[in-house]
């Protein structure tokens, strides 16, 4: 009755006076002014008040929602995208998310182009809001030409009237959380924040919320939360699982002058925080916030009793569930350890003969790849690019020794670069993964590669296994871990 008395017969509101209370125009509106909440269970030894930023709340879930209204209303302020123009950027979903929003609003189309680290649900959440998707591999540098950043700028030559918002770049980007991000930080800590954490990954969130909050009290600690391998921490970026921060160049969007400390964070710690905190906060995190949590974890340990840690938190765990909070690909990146026997105990049995990662690079001579496996008694040897610690990513394929001595009759072949003969990459394993699930998978392949925190540690073959499962004491469960399957 209240919705007839409301409505006319055409369903639209009756004259010029009715008005509501708290209705937002758009969802766009929405954006910003997320809340605190303590986080006293996943930091429980915390000497401090550690308060996180819930930016998962936003309408897009996550904080690039802040970075994308701000760019796309300057773009259009500055002339730069038309009406019916189209949205490129290269981006790990969270701003292609916040850009759909604002496209579908205005009525712009979207074509985001990511790497294949990037979750399945991100991607398929790209394409529910309209937009067009390119996956692009993880590892390879930035100026090869199937690099992600390489493809948008391909794709933003070839369309015409095309946009790109160019978030690492763009200084919109950190203008829009000195303007929202950080004088929201101020007012609901009344003044008392002294330590904010953030991962690094276009720097956006960094640089604008220090900017602001030095402004108002310059003693304030702005602290990077990255992750290992990255180049905000002295790394050459080179591939790690944690998505959406860290980088493998500095975006100018990053202002090295507003930030205090960096913190690096291994895949491992990252994902098993975002879990913890997921478990007892009742909050469902991603790795980045995972990343960031660690950071103000270790932070927490250290400081005053009176300090407050701020730490935000970019987006949901939503965006992760066939990932971090899945058990099967944790356990299958040797991020979890299975009950004995799993691989773990067949390495720590063989660790004063196993040999660590031996490996050729793609552009290695077959003669160095034949004479590093006779030197080791091997009878296979991954190739990867990169020096170790290699990253899973990094990982290009394999050579045999049978599958060379065939070839060795064809001609000359020790001359030849590795990446023209070698196989597939061997099947891997996680390090936690279970001995019954090596010997399935040992049936179909030569060896295993061990994966260990997602990174690649050693190689088994079934010698190893029977080794192992042969000196086990109890004779039955030998047996019973091989027949497990």
């Amino acid at each position: 009755m209240l919705v007839a008395a409301l409505l006319g017969r055409s369903g639209q509101p009756k004259g010029d006076s009715l008005h509501f209370v708290e209705v937002a125009d758009s969802v766009l509106d929405l954006i910003g002014n997320t809340p605190l909440v303590r986080m006293r269970r996943a930091v429980s030894d915390a000497r401090c008040e550690v308060l996180a930023k819930l930016e998962m709340l936003n309408p897009g879930g996550s904080v690039k929602d802040r970075a994308a209204i701000a760019m796309i209303d300057a773009a259009e302020r500055d002339g730069l995208l038309k009406p019916g123009g189209t949205i490129v950027e290269p981006t790990s979903g969270n701003t292609g998310v916040g850009l759909a929003l604002v496209a579908a609003q205005r009525g712009y189309r979207c074509i985001f182009v990511v790497t294949d680290k990037v979750s399945a649900e991100k991607v398929q959440l790209l394409r529910a809001h309209g937009a067009e998707v390119v996956v692009c591999p993880v590892a390879v540098a930035p100026d090869e030409p199937d690099s992600y950043y390489s493809t948008a700028e391909r794709l933003m030559r070839e369309t015409p009237g095309a946009y790109s918002p160019n978030q690492y770049f763009n200084q919109t980007n950190p203008l829009a959380h000195e303007q929202t991000t950080g004088p929201e930080l101020w007012s609901q800590t009344g003044g008392r924040i002294t330590h904010f954490v953030a991962g690094a990954g276009t720097g956006g969130t960094l640089s604008g919320v220090g900017r602001y909050l030095k402004s108002q009290k310059p003693s304030v600690q702005i602290v990077a939360a990255d992750p290992e391998g990255s180049v905000f921490s002295g790394g050459s970026g080179r591939p790690y699982l944690v998505e959406g921060i860290g980088e493998d160049f500095w975006p100018e969007t990053y202002h090295p002058e507003m930030v205090d400390q960096v913190i690096a964070v291994s895949d491992q710690a990252s994902f098993d925080m975002a879990r913890l905190v997921s478990h007892r906060e009742g909050l469902l995190i991603g790795g980045s916030g995972g990343t960031a949590m660690c950071a103000a974890s270790e932070l927490a340990r250290d400081c005053d009793p009176d300090d407050v840690i701020v730490v935000l938190l970019p987006d949901s765990g939503r965006g992760y569930l066939s990932k971090v909070f899945d058990n099967a690909w944790m356990a299958s990146h040797g991020f979890l350890i299975c009950d004995h026997p799993c691989i773990k105990d067949v390495i720590e049995a063989k660790q004063d003969t196993l040999p660590s990662l031996i490996y050729v690079n793609p552009q290695d001579p077959v003669s160095l790849a034949v004479a590093r496996m006779s030197e080791n008694g091997l009878s296979q040897l991954p190739v990867a690019k990169g020096e170790m610690p290699l990253a899973a990513a990094e990982v290009m394929g394999s050579l045999h020794e049978l599958r060379l001595m065939a070839m060795a009759f064809e001609g000359d072949l020790l001359s030849q670069p590795v990446e023209n003969v070698m196989s597939p990459p061997l099947a891997q394993i996680g390090i936690g993964e279970p001995i019954a699930l090596a010997v399935a998978k040992l049936e179909r392949s030569p060896a295993l590669l061990v994966l260990d925190g997602g990174r690649p540690r050693a190689v088994i073959s079934s010698t190893d296994v029977l080794g192992y499962l042969s000196s086990m004491p109890d004779a039955i469960t030998a047996e019973a871990a091989v027949l497990a399957l």
